[in-house]
Formats: structure tokens, C-alpha cells, sequence
């Protein structure tokens, strides 16, 4: 599959609430997912497929979403960019809060092979 198609795919699962798929058949097993910011207790760098998926459990079990939405893909070479925004409440502080993230994805040998997200880490 081309950047273009993988960034399709990967707009559609999540688009349709299936990122668990997006992840479970887009994604490199050695994938790394680097945040703008280390959550508590945490490194910013994620790395393997598995430890990318435990932390995507762990925000999700962290926080109620009341709306999300995503603007993208953009591809460009072997790259594409997505942007997501999300009205959310975290569950332990009870705090509402409004993200807006952009997500930077690199493909190689047809999988995505790294995340980076940009943020507001302020």
C-alpha cells in the first residue's frame, strides 16, 4: 500500500471508532509513538506495538470523550499528518478540557512505523 492509502486507512478506522484495528493492522510491531509530553509516570517515548496500545488503553480509561473530531490525512513522501481535536474529561481530576493535536506518521515497508504528536504541552 502507498503513504496515501495507509493515511486513508488509518483516517477511516478512527474515523469510525476502530483505532485498536488501525493499530492492530497499520502499525509496524516495533512502531514508536513519541508525545510532546510525558503523561505522570511515564516516558514520552513509547516504543512496540504493545506498549502503544497499553498507553492508548490507559488514556482511554483516564478520560470520558464528549466529542471528538479529525481533519487530515495529509500525506507527504512517506509521511502524513492528521489533526484530532477532543472535548474531554479526566476522569481522576474530573477536569474538562478541550485538546487539539496534530499527529505525525512515517511509513515504512507498508506500516506505520512511527507517531509523533504535537500539542500544547504548556
Amino acid at each position: 500500500m502507498s503513504t496515501s492509502d495507509i493515511a486513508k486507512k488509518y483516517f477511516e478506522l478512527c474515523q469510525k471508532h476502530q483505532n485498536h484495528i488501525a493499530l492492530e493492522t497499520l502499525f509496524a510491531a516495533d512502531a514508536v509513538s513519541i508525545e510532546a509530553a510525558a503523561m505522570p509516570g511515564a516516558s514520552a517515548e513509547t516504543r512496540g506495538l504493545q506498549a502503544i496500545m497499553g498507553k492508548g488503553k490507559t488514556w482511554m480509561d483516564n478520560h470520558e470523550v464528549h466529542e471528538a473530531s479529525m481533519e487530515g490525512p495529509w500525506p507527504n513522501g512517506n509521511r502524513f499528518i492528521v489533526r484530532f481535536t477532543y472535548d474531554v474529561t479526566n476522569k481522576p481530576s474530573g477536569r474538562r478540557m478541550q485538546m487539539d493535536e496534530t499527529a505525525l506518521f512515517t511509513v515504512e515497508n507498508d506500516k506505520i512505523v512511527r507517531e509523533e504528536f504535537f500539542y500544547n504541552a504548556g
